[in-house]
């Protein structure tokens, strides 16, 4: 498992795509927090605090992640390797392990940087260090919980086919209803006393709560949820095709 890791992690930083999609994380981030002219924009806006990044991020990661995930499993298939993968001396839950915490270390890699951010609005502040460390770093940990939610769901979108576009539009699709269309499900107040219920059942709900700052173990637990939730549902998926 470790060796096909590795293999992932090489793969992703020998290739553009690697650093295609960190350079692109970065740019996007970095010219709406300070270049242009938004409400995102920290110079404008006043304030010592970064939470324009986590407000940006996630919208950029449903574009991103599903373009990092959708030749995990498709283009194993399409090339016709799966069928090689399959026969090594791995199950296939490690084969799914592998190529997921890949994707993930490349979410996280692509995050590191973005702390210089905080570390300029620390100094920048006025005392140098008036900053809300706790909402940033809880802000930081929900980011990373998001974008490994978002890889389990591109991993399993390209575990059901053999092309990356279709592949990169299902992830994208379950991905945008995780993290919006629970939120607004529960907007149309449909379903009573069970709209809290519904409202819990997307991202943004437990991702805004850890942004707070204060680590929930109900948000720690919905994320791994649905982490294994999509793992299992790819394994289940290569296991139907494989028999």
């Amino acid at each position: 498992m470790y060796a096909l890791f590795v293999k992932e992690v090489k793969s992703f930083l020998s290739s553009i795509t690697g650093f295609v999609v960190i350079g692109t994380f970065l740019s996007l981030t970095g010219l709406f927090l300070w270049v242009f002219d938004t409400d995102f924009n920290i110079p404008n806006y006043g304030y010592a605090n970064v939470n324009g990044l986590f407000i940006l991020s996630p919208f950029v990661f449903l574009f991103l992640i599903p373009a990092i995930t959708m030749r995990s499993f498709s283009e194993e298939k399409r090339s016709g390797t799966i069928e090689l993968l399959l026969t090594r001396p791995l199950s296939d839950i490690q084969i799914i392990l592998a190529k997921y915490f890949a994707a993930v270390i490349l979410v996280i890699l692509s995050l590191l940087p973005t702390l210089i951010y905080y570390f300029s609005v620390y100094r920048l502040g006025m005392p140098p260090g008036n900053i809300d460390s706790g909402g940033f770093w809880g802000s930081f940990i929900g980011l990373v919980f998001l974008g490994a939610a978002f890889v389990a769901i591109g991993i399993f979108a390209s575990s059901l086919t053999v092309n990356q576009v279709v592949s990169f539009i299902i992830a994208i699709v379950l991905s945008t209803f995780f993290y919006m269309g629970f939120e607004m499900i529960y907007s149309f107040s449909l379903f009573g006393k069970f709209d809290l219920f519904i409202e819990s059942l997307g991202i943004s709900s437990h991702y805004t709560s850890i942004s707070r700052g204060v680590i929930d173990t109900r948000d720690v637990i919905y994320f791994l949820s649905l982490i294994t939730l999509f793992l299992g549902l790819t394994w289940y998926s290569l296991g139907r095709r494989k028999w």
